[in-house]
């Protein structure tokens, strides 16, 4: 395995950040992940546009996307795989033992791990815990992530693949890792970014490719839906046929069939939307 790290490839055991690296003592840093297939990835520049995003959130540099572009040809060269996980991390670099940032500049890393296709559905439960549509770091993507291990460790525990929060308001938000739709008599809805989600990439295609509608919902909208469905880079459409203690029957249903047939259609004839 070869890592991109600061400029450069190198091996797993030369790939190392310093312990005093801000988004190590303070989780100072953005993410992405972005799908691969064949060493192609996919919707990169989507990809490099919500980094800038996060990355400007935060206060932090704008990131170098030739630079970035450069480290992911490189690692996806380097580790030929079918279906990877392409990981571009993105942090505060060097940084005293404190909120207080460093001189050094940014820590950019780059790297790859072997993945296999989801199930074409899952079960997900929702949990206690709410997202704060109002906070510092609503909708950026921030290394900040001790919150959905928590919560994916809860859904673990009840046999699910993902958990599912509400906000402060009492609306349907989003997961740990991806975005949630639903189907209402016939229609595709999913929470509107105001709701406290992340702007998934896979979610902002989903809406344009299907018409669902961004609609403020009730967190118990997920006990009457008739379908329910997943968003996410590497879960792409992906059907739920259980909430908590309810079975959706016939999953995946028939609009939610037809949102993965438009998925896989039109991602696969263009592979930076």
């Amino acid at each position: 395995m070869r890592i991109w790290l600061d400029g450069g490839l190198r091996d797993p055991e030369s790939a190392r950040v310093s312990v005093f690296d801000h988004g190590l003592t303070v989780g100072d840093g953005i993410f992405e992940t972005v799908k691969a297939v064949h060493g192609r990835p996919f919707a990169l520049t989507r990809h490099l546009d919500r980094l800038t995003r996060s990355a400007r959130g935060l206060g932090l540099p704008d990131p170098d996307h030739d630079e970035v572009r450069e480290a992911c040809a490189a690692v996806l060269e380097a580790n030929p795989m079918p279906l990877g996980r392409l990981r571009i991390t993105y942090t505060g670099g060097h940084g005293p033992l404190g909120s207080d940032r460093g001189e050094h500049g940014p820590t950019l890393v780059v790297a790859l791990g072997e993945t296999t296709r989801r199930p074409d559905t899952t079960a997900v439960i929702t949990v206690p815990w709410t997202r704060n549509e109002r906070g510092a770091l609503t909708g950026l993507k921030t290394t900040s992530y001790a919150e959905n291990v928590v919560a994916l460790a809860r859904a673990h525990e009840h046999r699910a693949s993902e958990a599912l929060f509400g906000n402060t308001v009492g609306q349907l938000c989003e997961g740990t890792g991806s975005n949630v739709f639903v189907v209402l008599d016939g229609e595709i809805h999913t929470p509107p970014v105001a709701s406290g989600c992340l702007p998934g990439i896979t979610r902002a295609l989903t809406v344009e490719w299907t018409g669902a509608k961004e609609t403020d919902l009730p967190l118990d909208v997920l006990r009457g839906a008739d379908e329910v469905f997943l968003t996410s880079t590497l879960r792409d459409v992906q059907a739920v046929h259980r909430v908590d203690d309810r079975e959706l029957p016939g999953t995946p249903g028939p609009v939610t069939a037809k949102a993965m047939r438009i998925f896989d259609e039109r991602s696969g004839q263009d592979l930076d939307p």
